[in-house]
């Protein structure tokens, strides 16, 4: 577990990543921040007395019980543009499916990537881009949203969107399309085509 220090009074538990460009901003934006990709329970957030949770590539449900101590100051970082892609592997089915591409900040709740949309962006890939290459864009591309926008969401100063249909999948989902993959993760969005899910 990592602790970062800010100058500031605001507590974050930030769970996911460990190296990535939010955690420095918020540091130097004076934050107090707890970094941690191990399992968190109610008894150590309660111990802790953390104003905001973010969740980042954090490989555990969080608990409802969790999330509720938050008082709506708990969000998800999703690389898929909700509500399509819940789940594992976003960017892989969003190719394969051909849905709609992008990135969405959205508050926790009890469901997996259901939560009201805080903020999203599509984002475009020209043919040449490779899974592996789409995936690198789609996590600077959230990290960036985040930055732009953290005033609004620390403050609430935004207009939550419910989500309604899309899509959502297991990790293990993909393991009857992977192997039709040439090139794995290095395979070009332009050779996925084949792979289409009408």
């Amino acid at each position: 577990m990592d602790y970062l220090i800010g100058g500031g009074q605001q507590r974050i538990l930030f769970l996911g990543y460990e190296e990535c460009q939010i955690s420095d901003f918020l540091v130097d934006a004076g934050c107090y921040i707890v970094q941690t990709s191990d399992k968190i329970n109610k008894i150590f957030i309660l111990n802790n007395k953390f104003d905001f949770l973010i969740s980042y590539g954090y490989r555990y449900i969080i608990d409802e019980e969790v999330i509720n101590l938050f008082n709506g100051n708990a969000i998800n970082l999703h690389i898929s543009y909700l509500p399509y892609n819940r789940g594992a592997d976003p960017n892989f089915w969003s190719f394969v499916e051909n849905s709609k591409k992008g990135v969405t900040i959205h508050l926790l709740d009890k469901g997996l990537d259901t939560g009201d949309i805080i903020v999203q962006k599509e984002i475009k890939f020209d043919k040449d881009e490779t899974l592996a290459s789409s995936y690198k864009k789609l996590n600077l591309e959230i990290q960036n949203l985040f930055i732009k926008n953290w005033d609004l969401i620390k403050t609430k100063s935004y207009k939550p969107k419910k989500q309604s249909g899309g899509t959502y999948h297991r990790s293990k989902d993909k393991d009857r399309y992977f192997s039709l993959l040439p090139d794995g993760w290095d395979t070009k969005i332009s050779d996925l085509k084949q792979l289409y899910i009408k």
